[in-house]
């Protein structure tokens, strides 16, 4: 992490990732069968509409083919370089196959270009190869994490997580979550190891508004600054308290200061071994 010297009012607090120590190069262009086109939504919907508020602008982006499938299996792969994806917060890595073929990896922590990553059953849980959760050994690290078997990684896909395997039982493994929730996965669903690379994203201070519209984010207006007929906190006289006892979004769902939004009836509650704490402890892990 570097900080820069407050040689100006928007250089003051601003830190960015030194890249250079992190990546195998900050110059190489992307694998280009690899990449695609695309315009930003800028928050819209196929209708034109405004669905997710504060985005538009930012730089043009080049879309990564990622494989979070990671199908082809029993195949060594050789990591040829780690490279940065701006659609992503974690980095991604080129491996090329033993029969030629490369593709675009999430990258695991203290990975490096030669290192040699397998997909398979008997795979030896070290850094960056995927294997079922059942022959993982309880207390190891892992990440992109299927939720059904064959389905594709989804979860802790961002910078810096990783959940851990607990225990073992009965055809299901238990996972503490990077939320500190203890869920209940199928042990033949797939998961690789190591945490996810980049992990002082979260340290990065943008330091002025600049780099943020540079990412695509606009500025937010307060819903007290707002009307009453635009935001549910909106309206009154002067600095008027929000009214109702519990804070709400623009279209009047609760909202942040640990109130509850999940649903009482999803599907997967029986899965939830252990919910997940709130405050800080969700931050610290423990």
């Amino acid at each position: 992490m570097k900080k820069y010297k407050p040689t100006s009012a928007g250089r003051r607090d601003g830190s960015v990732i030194e890249y250079k120590k992190k990546l195998t190069s900050t110059k190489s262009l992307p694998h280009k069968s690899l990449v695609v086109g695309g315009k930003s939504t800028g928050g819209r919907n196929n209708q034109g509409r405004t669905t997710v508020l504060n985005r538009g602008g930012g730089n043009k982006r080049k879309y990564r083919l990622v494989d979070f499938k990671l199908e082809k299996k029993d195949i060594p792969a050789v990591v040829e370089t780690v490279e940065y994806d701006p659609y992503r917060t974690g980095f991604i890595a080129l491996v090329l196959y033993k029969d030629g073929e490369r593709r675009y990896i999430l990258a695991p922590q203290e990975l490096t270009a030669g290192t040699t990553v397998l997909v398979s059953e008997k795979a030896k849980p070290t850094i960056g190869n995927r294997l079922p959760l059942g022959n993982i050994p309880v207390g190891t690290l892992v990440y992109n994490l299927e939720i059904k078997p064959e389905g594709g990684a989804k979860l802790a896909r961002s910078a810096g997580n990783y959940a851990t395997v607990v225990a073992h039982d009965a055809g299901y493994t238990l996972v503490k979550m990077p939320s500190s929730e203890i869920r209940k996965l199928i042990s033949t669903a797939w998961a690789s190891i190591g945490a996810v690379s980049n992990e002082e994203n979260r340290l990065v201070d943008l330091g002025k508004a600049g780099r943020a519209r540079h990412r695509g984010l606009r500025p937010k207006t307060r819903g007290t600054a707002k009307n009453a007929v635009d935001h549910p906190h909106g309206g009154g006289e002067g600095k008027a308290p929000r009214g109702h006892r519990r804070a709400r979004t623009k279209q009047g769902r609760p909202v942040g200061k640990g109130q509850k939004t999940r649903s009482p009836k999803k599907y997967s509650n029986n899965f939830i071994v252990e919910r997940r704490k709130p405050g800080r402890l969700m931050t610290s892990r423990k």
